[in-house]
């Protein structure tokens, strides 16, 4: 069975927004690339509007898949770990839909975030959600199983998704090198840091940084 229409059309918005920016999504772009009209885009979504909007959904569908498709083990910090090499690689392989969900631009997604610091998530929308809520759930069980202190799981969650945020997007600027000395250098020793300064014990955690690399590698 062929694509519908809006599958199609959100599936171009994804190619040009990856390839040209999100400031070069338009009406007549799409229907250049799709060999549609302009209106196909009104006809489906309302507007550009609804179209960026249907591409959110869609990507955070895709990076959601990508950090939660590995099975969980007894071992909460190598999972956590894991989630953090796949949040890291479709960042680096989807830089625009990555800006425009967790970017500070006029037309990224910012209008729908909320102060995760006194609500306990990141967005009333369920569907954007989704990714923050897998976080949530392994940062609870590093805590459960006592690995790291109970600060709140919502307020650690930030803690940690910071670190992440900040290694990638430098690594995507192209300060640490293609080499993936990003992961090797900044971010994995960092995050060991961070969670032998929340209370697990280092050799522990180098444990399950190791077991969690060769799921990764093994992956690629």
């Amino acid at each position: 069975m062929s694509d519908s229409p809006r599958e199609l059309l959100v599936e171009a918005g994804i190619r040009i927004l990856e390839r040209d920016g999100i400031a070069a999504l338009s009406a007549r772009k799409l229907a250049g690339e799709t060999g549609t009209s302009t209106m196909a885009v009104y006809t489906h979504f309302g507007g550009m509007s609804g179209l960026i909007d249907a591409i959110a959904g869609e990507t955070f569908i895709r990076f959601t898949k990508a950090l939660t498709e590995v099975s969980r083990t007894d071992d909460p910090v190598a999972d956590f770990f894991v989630m953090g090499g796949r949040y890291r690689e479709f960042a680096l392989a989807n830089p625009q839909r990555y800006q425009m969900m967790f970017g500070t631009s006029a037309r990224s997604l910012s209008r729908d975030r909320t102060d995760l610091t006194t609500t306990g998530h990141t967005t009333e929308r369920a569907d954007f959600a989704m990714s923050f809520e897998a976080l949530l759930t392994v940062v609870g069980r590093m805590i459960e199983a006592g690995r790291i202190r109970d600060d709140g799981v919502a307020v650690t969650a930030g803690r940690l998704w910071s670190i992440s945020h900040g290694a990638v997007l430098l690594e995507m600027a192209g300060f640490f090198g293609h080499e993936g000395h990003g992961l090797s250098q900044i971010l994995g020793p960092l995050t060991v840091d961070a969670l032998v300064g929340m209370g697990d014990d280092r050799d522990r955690t180098l444990e399950s940084l190791t077991a969690a690399m060769a799921v990764l590698y093994a992956a690629q």
